[in-house]
């Protein structure tokens, strides 16, 4: 039998080159890990206080700035950060519009840095919405870190923060509200008032717009308590509807209407729920 020895010559390359490997493996996998970050904020000092303390954070890399909304929404698109620390008082498009605009498949978490607004805090605390007050402390920012760390790969959790920071500005402007929609793998966050209806189909439950239906990430129960102070009325145990895009109201018998939208769908309300359109058609 013949046996081939590798000579030592070979051997201290191929030693080499995985150790080379291995050293790159690992610095890939680091960069891999780092928080990709976005500061926006319109004051040039706040940005850069927040920089000097993020940059201690070997974990986050601060990848741009912005000082307006419209800016920062151009580079969520564009970057695609992990993370957003997002002032709410921006000339043009404030935090709360930024949030409201938010769209796509991938959408970062958002960190809301704001100075002392009373409406706002009592806002963000009845929602249970984390937030920074400014100045920001380390102790502060480095437990806002872990619970974004949390969040990341996360992008139901995400979409749901999402909302509840869009929905916390109702103090402050209550004719908005979003509502988290699922298609295929995505999420996205919908406006109440583009909303035509909510129908369950068995454990599913649908948010229909005018252009498609998304699945709802709430029973449609909670959907009602979350919409009740909106245009929304059920008009059975398996439908909700926003009454602003019915198109039309027929009378079936004396007890039983048939509703249809504006993109023509039809609803049969049931007997139960007869007096609450009745009283609707009275207003």
């Amino acid at each position: 039998m013949l046996i081939i020895r590798p000579s030592r010559d070979i051997l201290i390359p191929l030693a080499s080159f995985f150790s080379d490997f291995s050293r790159f493996s690992s610095k890939q996998a680091k960069m891999d890990r780092l928080i990709k970050t976005v500061i926006a904020d319109d004051e040039q000092i706040a940005r850069q206080v927040l920089r000097e303390e993020l940059q201690l954070l070997p974990e986050v890399s601060i990848v741009a700035e912005a000082e307006d909304g419209r800016q920062v929404l151009q580079q969520i698109v564009e970057l695609r950060p992990d993370l957003v620390f997002l002032d709410l008082q921006m000339p043009g498009m404030g935090g709360f519009d930024v949030v409201r605009n938010l769209s796509g498949p991938r959408l970062p978490v958002i960190v809301i840095v704001t100075a002392f607004h009373q409406h706002a805090i009592e806002a963000f605390e009845a929602g249970a919405v984390d937030y920074l007050l400014k100045p920001v402390s380390e102790a502060r920012l480095r437990k806002a870190l872990e619970r974004v760390k949390n969040l990341l790969g996360k992008p139901l959790e995400i979409a749901q923060d999402l909302a509840k920071i869009a929905s916390a500005s109702d103090a402050l402007n209550p004719a908005r509200r979003k509502l988290v929609g699922r298609a295929g793998r995505e999420y996205y966050l919908l406006d109440a008032d583009e909303v035509l209806a909510l129908q369950a189909e068995g454990e599913l439950v649908w948010i229909v717009t005018p252009k498609r239906r998304f699945m709802a990430s709430q029973t449609l129960r909670a959907l009602e308590t979350g919409l009740q102070s909106f245009s929304f009325q059920r008009v059975h145990r398996n439908a909700i509807v926003n009454i602003n895009h019915v198109r039309k109201v027929t009378a079936l018998t004396s007890h039983r209407w048939m509703l249809t939208l504006t993109n023509d769908m039809e609803f049969v309300v049931s007997k139960r729920q007869a007096h609450n359109i009745r009283r609707l058609l009275e207003r």
